[in-house]
């Protein structure tokens, strides 16, 4: 049997590896584009940057190239950074509190909230560019969330596994109806509606980033948080509550994190679904499901993989490119089907 100590030695130097190739995407996000930069002109431009004396970021672009990295590849590389997280996370807490290896934030009508929202404020509002519209949808995730949540503990007062899928599921068929009928209503809204459901880091500009920042930092820490408890939750609530854990405290705490990171991350960039779906199941190969363990993977491979699929948008169909979702399901659709065709899921 592996000593304890080998194991975390391992899963340690597997995130070290992890977050090299990471520093490496990000770096591949920064260059590659329609005008490719090579690494010089990259650091040189960081660097001038840098070094301003009005503060970072202050002082007029001394090149093309430096306008280039510091106003469109920079916001968009990091929004990929943390919204990747995010959702790689949201997909571990999810399928743990859910105790389902296919659920996502789409489950629970996360992504519906956001949408339907997104699709009103156009409509009522002429809302078209992501900053105008963001806090609509982040508002709607957050209230999809609470209305799951509060209708899947009506009754026996608790959110059971099976009451968060069935409410999340009935809340997402409501809310995805109401989004239809906005929609077919207004080509405004529609225009809006069907750039943003196919998910994309391009043409958010640094506000965006900074808006939603601060929520996907409250809900890492709370994920953080609540890893431990999910340990135990995992194992029947009858044997979580034996051991001492608050069942309903811990539930809630893991689904504000959801909330928060999902709501955030979709607002941003659209409802980015296969992210939360296979990043998990990545993780679990390394991890096993010790959630302490599981989440920090997640949100490392969550961002990698975001990371990645942008790029590989960028290359595929110059000079034009392909929105990030769509690369997404086409990378990772086939390799999901490989996975789960060759060996079994690693258990929940």
């Amino acid at each position: 049997m592996t000593p304890l100590g080998t194991i975390r030695r391992r899963r340690l130097v597997g995130l070290l590896l992890g977050a090299a190739l990471l520093v490496l995407a990000v770096l591949a996000s920064i260059a590659i584009g329609t005008r490719s930069l090579s690494p010089g002109t990259v650091l040189d431009a960081l660097d001038h940057a840098l070094s301003c004396a009005n503060g970072p970021f202050q002082c007029p672009a001394a090149s093309t190239a430096e306008e280039i990295v510091r106003e469109l590849r920079l916001p968009r590389t990091g929004l990929a950074l943390v919204c990747g997280m995010a959702l790689g996370i949201t997909g571990a807490l999810i399928q743990g509190y859910t105790r389902n290896p296919l659920s996502d934030a789409g489950l629970l009508g996360l992504n519906s909230g956001a949408a339907f929202l997104a699709a009103l404020s156009s409509y009522l509002f002429a809302f078209t560019g992501p900053q105008q519209y963001i806090w609509f949808a982040f508002a709607g995730a957050l209230i999809a969330g609470v209305v799951v949540f509060g209708a899947s503990s009506v009754g026996g007062g608790k959110a059971s596994p099976l009451s968060l899928v069935l409410a999340g599921a009935a809340v997402a068929a409501f809310l995805q109806a109401m989004t239809n009928a906005v929609v077919l209503l207004d080509a405004t809204a529609l225009d809006t509606y069907r750039f943003w459901v196919v998910g994309d880091v391009a043409g958010r500009d640094a506000a965006v980033f900074w808006q939603v920042l601060p929520f996907l930092a409250l809900g890492l820490l709370l994920a953080l948080v609540a890893g431990p408890g999910l340990n135990l939750l995992t194992l029947g609530d009858d044997v979580a509550r034996g051991l001492g854990v608050d069942i309903g405290r811990s539930r809630a705490l893991g689904l504000a994190a959801v909330v928060l990171l999902c709501g955030a991350a979709t607002a941003a960039i659209g409802p980015i679904v296969f992210l939360g779906l296979i990043v998990p199941h990545l993780a679990r190969m390394l991890t096993g499901p010790d959630y302490r363990w599981l989440i920090p993977y997640s949100g490392l491979f969550g961002a990698l993989l975001l990371l990645v699929a942008d790029v590989a948008g960028r290359v595929v169909n110059r000079p034009g490119e392909l929105q990030v979702g769509v690369m997404l399901a086409a990378i990772g659709a086939p390799f999901f089907i490989a996975y789960v065709r060759r060996r079994k899921l690693v258990s929940l």
